[in-house]
């Protein structure tokens, strides 16, 4: 402790005859409480005595203590766990309400792109309408005008290409086409927000495959497909990376792992295209007829284009397309030839520029700002969010929705906890501003401190 209230030393909590001699007899204990904590007698970060302690060392009975402590919880003076203590937080107007004001509302737990960054629609759904085969009765996977404008940078030469909605989708039906119900695949850690709940609504078990600097571990992948996975869904951008970015050694690395499993398909996930600052790496060469990849560009030129692209396996992709809508579904070809359109263009291909710029210097901002603040925050080198660490993933959550801040579970990003509670925070829809950055630290940091406190039983 750091206070100079008296403290038990069984239970480094504050002593229960020295509070008991403050309270007893008063009306109202969670007041009477609440003005030594508004004094200073009872401090930030002071742990009250526990419900039994004090019970024992005044006339005050169980349920009326309890009763008080929920007040105080209630009042926001002291948080609760299940073990521990009840701890003093800070107060809540400790935070300038204009940060509070500034954040409050703002969703940094889906990843949504910025709207002022993506391209405009306008030239590029124009461009669309004098397409030859627009109406023509019939469907197409994907059309040659936009096959031509991705395959100058697919990373390997493709046996079949096709078109999904929008990149979730695209790798559900790959999934889906990859691995029946009941069958066990290998997911490469963390991933997007949801995907894993989608993934055991299709009725599959998931095995974390976790990473080090250079990408997947190979022993884990190893390790997976012993168990019987047989998939393995691969994220070569790193999107969502705590701290690692993935090597072209550790893609061949992890392809020679797959080449002793033959009946295990690949499924590349480049989940925010465009947007990426380099080129990707690939076992679509190395592993022609297991591979696919899929390519959203929702991100880096806005939700209603819903147009992403497949390439790879022809027998994978074909079984994909027979399950999309019973094999009756397909993209609008006025989408897929918008989008070809974007790929092309010099304005929209700065626009993407600027936007992955712009997402970068907001992340690296965020991430220094907090660990100014001494918290252990940490992002991958392209990814799109920070992670934070934190003691209670729950208690830092409602700590920030108590302001009105929405970030993300970092658990639904693992299959399993490894070790660590974390916050994930969307950087695209951060400010670009120093102070706005500093005020949404500090608000994380009153909620870390906040996690970190200790309840009582």
């Amino acid at each position: 402790m750091t206070t100079k209230t008296p403290v038990s030393p069984e239970t480094d909590t504050i002593a229960p005859e020295w509070l008991g001699e403050r309270i007893v007899g008063r009306a109202n204990l969670a007041d009477a409480v609440a003005e030594l904590i508004r004094s200073g007698e009872i401090a930030v970060g002071d742990r009250l005595p526990t419900v039994r302690s004090l019970a024992k060392s005044t006339e005050l009975t169980v349920g009326a203590i309890v009763h008080a402590w929920g007040q105080l919880q209630d009042q926001g003076f002291v948080q609760t766990r299940r073990r521990g203590g009840t701890v003093v937080l800070p107060p809540r107007d400790s935070v300038p309400e204009r940060g509070i004001a500034d954040w409050r509302g703002v969703d940094l737990a889906q990843n949504a792109p910025d709207l002022a960054l993506q391209p405009s629609l306008a030239d590029a759904l124009l461009s669309s309408l004098g397409a030859e085969t627009l109406n023509v009765f019939g469907r197409e996977l994907m059309t040659k005008r936009l096959q031509q404008a991705v395959e100058r940078s697919w990373p390997f030469e493709p046996q079949a290409w096709a078109t999904a909605g929008g990149g979730t989708e695209a790798l559900l039906l790959a999934v889906e086409a990859a691995a029946p119900p009941g069958s066990t695949i290998a997911v490469d850690e963390p991933l997007g927000p949801g995907v894993l709940d989608t993934i055991r609504d299709l009725g599959l078990h998931a095995i974390g495959v976790g990473a080090d600097a250079d990408g997947p571990c190979p022993d884990d992948l190893e390790a997976a497909l012993a168990a019987g996975a047989v998939a393995f869904v691969f994220q070569p951008g790193a999107p969502f990376a705590v701290d690692h970015v993935v090597t072209a050694q550790r893609t061949a690395h992890l392809a020679r792992v797959l080449a002793a499993h033959p009946g295990v398909w690949i499924i590349e996930d480049d989940s925010i295209g465009p947007l990426e600052s380099a080129d990707l790496p690939s076992m679509g060469s190395a592993l022609p007829d297991r591979v696919v990849r899929i390519r959203s560009y929702c991100k880096a030129y806005g939700i209603d284009v819903r147009t992403s692209v497949l390439g790879g396996s022809r027998e994978l992709i074909e079984t994909a397309m027979r399950l999309r809508s019973h094999g009756v579904g397909s993209n609008s070809r006025i989408l897929q030839d918008t989008l070809a359109y974007l790929i092309k263009s010099e304005d929209a291909e700065r626009a993407v520029r600027l936007a992955q710029e712009r997402y970068a210097a907001r992340r690296t901002a965020l991430v220094e700002a907090l660990v100014s603040r001494d918290i252990d925050a940490r992002a991958g080198a392209n990814g799109l969010v920070v992670w934070v660490t934190v003691s209670d993933e729950t208690a830092a959550l409602v700590a920030l929705a108590r302001q009105g801040i929405s970030v993300g579970a970092g658990s639904r990003s693992f299959v399993e906890p490894r070790g660590r509670n974390l916050l994930r925070i969307s950087a695209t829809q951060l400010p670009d501003d120093t102070e706005g950055i500093g005020q949404l630290a500090d608000l994380v940091a009153v909620a870390v401190v906040e996690s970190a406190r200790e309840f009582f039983d």
